[in-house]
């Protein structure tokens, strides 16, 4: 019986770099933009596709085969959709094959994720493009992935760039999600968001790589050597560098000049489910979040950043469930010993880089949330596991694996959420899994409002009426959280509003109003943080006392 093998497609030649476009999709729009800065400061020609739509769902369903999940559908057909663009536009069909590749990310285990390559290319033979070729990173393997191609080399600048256009992004997105309710300038935040996402990018795009002696003093590349002490400079220079210090400050002022009221009671939903139908902002979730913005409500959404860290902290537990698997088992016990020691070395030295990576990774994340105001940060993962562990075992593969439980616990447990709506694509079998521990989840924790939604089995106006029936709950929540929180201060209402309106920074969208272990909403955690500005503010008790002294003259 002979081993399949999968028929060679035609590299993608470093010499091939200046004339063939790189085409990349599946993440929303203000990633996609970084990403392809990102690209683009690496000297690649690279384009982000159209964001999918149901048009391309339909076209995707028409190549692929049947029964795969919705975003390949959606992912696909964005992509054939875009080719069948260029040729309508004059581009033969072998030029388009020449003259373009497509990039995306792959993954192994319990899940149809793991057969996406395959759907790529059965669905571009079957549309007529045959040979297009399709790189292909695998997710899990981090900074040791490898397209195969080498045209398109996962370079440390590469790397570096694509957490920089992650951790902006993320905050970035964060950031319009938890000012658009609250604006009072209908419009402006998206407004301030597009210009801050292009300083970014511009500064992204901008950077190149460090080559000695830039970035460290000629006396510390003689003594460490260029080789080595080079990739340290770069990460320092993609961390601290005055590129990210300037986006920084370019982000800051952008969305400076955003007014919003914060008193205004909003029900806090939290979305969890299915890495692409929790992310993306059109159709491939029925724009869930554009909906529940409609509805009232305030959306707290999932940050790439947080896969990211899954990611790691999988690998960190990993690394220590193998120990032992390799050591030699006739050797002396001596032998043994220096094999076990080895290990061990191996082991820690292993651990403390994803360690240091996920350091590194939070820190910079919460520079960007910092300085644009993001009130919440990148979650525990430790915390998520431990917390999902009597219903989900941390190391059991596929799909988002304990994500969806251990969320549901920590944001019901934390009074971090009015509600948690999970979003998933019909038949996704890791997120069906989740929703089948989820009964045990809520026999638990009986306070839990769950939702799950699957965006391929519903159509959208049930998947629509649905979220109004649970939003019912969620805001009554919200409105009792606001009155239990006002009346803790003893204040009116009337006199918190006074107060902020003779202090502008209050009103500005930037300014960080700091967020309380069991109080979810903005407006809650808002009314308690202007009730002790006004308990320390010793100038404005002063002149109250003397504006009714004056009054009781009078």
């Amino acid at each position: 019986m002979a081993h399949y093998r999968r028929e060679a497609e035609r590299p993608f030649l470093a010499s091939e770099r200046d004339r063939v476009t790189i085409l990349f999709g599946g993440l929303t729009v203000k990633h996609e933009r970084l990403i392809q800065a990102v690209f683009d400061s690496c000297g690649y020609r690279a384009l982000a596709l159209p964001q999918a739509d149901l048009a391309s769902c339909q076209i995707g369903k028409q190549y692929c085969n049947n029964g795969v999940c919705n975003p390949a559908y959606f992912t696909i057909g964005a992509l054939l959709r875009y080719l069948q663009q260029l040729e309508a536009s004059g581009l033969s069909r072998e030029t388009i094959v020449d003259r373009y590749v497509f990039f995306t990310a792959g993954s192994c285990g319990p899940c149809r994720f793991g057969m996406y390559e395959a759907e790529y290319r059965l669905a571009l033979r079957n549309a007529g493009f045959d040979g297009f070729r399709v790189l292909l990173f695998q997710q899990e393997h981090g900074v040791k992935a490898d397209t195969g191609a080498p045209g398109l080399k996962l370079s440390l600048h590469l790397g570096l760039g694509a957490v920089n256009a992650f951790t902006f992004a993320d905050a970035l997105q964060a950031f319009g999600y938890e000012t658009r309710p609250y604006e009072l300038s209908p419009g402006l935040t998206d407004r301030r968001l597009a210009r801050a996402i292009e300083a970014v990018a511009q500064a992204l795009a901008g950077r190149r790589e460090l080559v000695p002696p830039d970035g460290a003093p000629r006396w510390m590349y003689r003594l460490i050597g260029d080789k080595r002490l080079k990739p340290y400079a770069n990460a320092y220079d993609h961390l601290y560098g005055p590129a990210t210090k300037g986006a920084l400050g370019a982000c800051r002022a952008a969305l400076d000049d955003i007014d919003v009221d914060r008193f205004r009671v909003k029900p806090v939903i939290k979305i969890t489910g299915e890495f692409w139908a929790q992310s993306t902002e059109g159709d491939g979730n029925f724009r869930m979040f554009e909906f529940l913005e409609r509805e009232g409500a305030h959306v707290l959404v999932e940050p790439i950043g947080g896969w990211v860290m899954y990611l790691l902290q999988y690998q960190r537990v990993r690394i220590f469930a193998r120990r032992g698997l390799t050591l030699p088992k006739d050797a002396s016990r001596l032998a043994r010993l220096a094999a076990r020691l080895r290990e061990e070395r191996g082991l820690w030295l292993r651990r403390l880089a994803v360690e240091v990576g996920e350091y590194l990774y939070r820190r910079q994340y919460d520079g960007v949330r910092d300085a644009i105001g993001v009130a919440h940060p990148l979650l525990d993962q430790r915390e998520l596991a431990r917390i999902a562990d009597p219903f989900y075992r941390e190391l059991a593969r596929g799909g988002e694996g304990h994500l969806e439980v251990g969320k549901s616990i920590y944001y019901t447990t934390r009074n971090a959420a009015h509600m948690v709506l999970s979003l998933k694509p019909f038949g996704c079998m890791p997120s069906t899994q989740s929703d089948g521990v989820q009964s045990a989840v809520l026999a638990r924790f009986k306070d839990l409002t769950f939702l799950p939604i699957e965006t391929g089995s519903e159509g959208e106006l049930t998947a629509h009426s649905r979220v109004q029936m649970a939003l019912v709950e969620a805001r009554l929540r919200a409105q009792a959280e606001f009155q239990r929180a006002l009346a803790s201060t003893g204040r009116p209402l009337d006199e918190l509003r006074r107060y902020v309106d003779e202090h502008p920074e209050l009103h500005r969208a930037t300014y960080h109003v700091p967020h309380r272990r069991g109080v979810a909403g903005v407006a809650a955690n808002f009314v308690l943080h202007v009730h002790d500005r006004m308990r320390r503010d010793r100038r404005w008790r002063r002149a109250r006392v003397d504006t009714m002294a004056v009054g009781q003259g009078a």
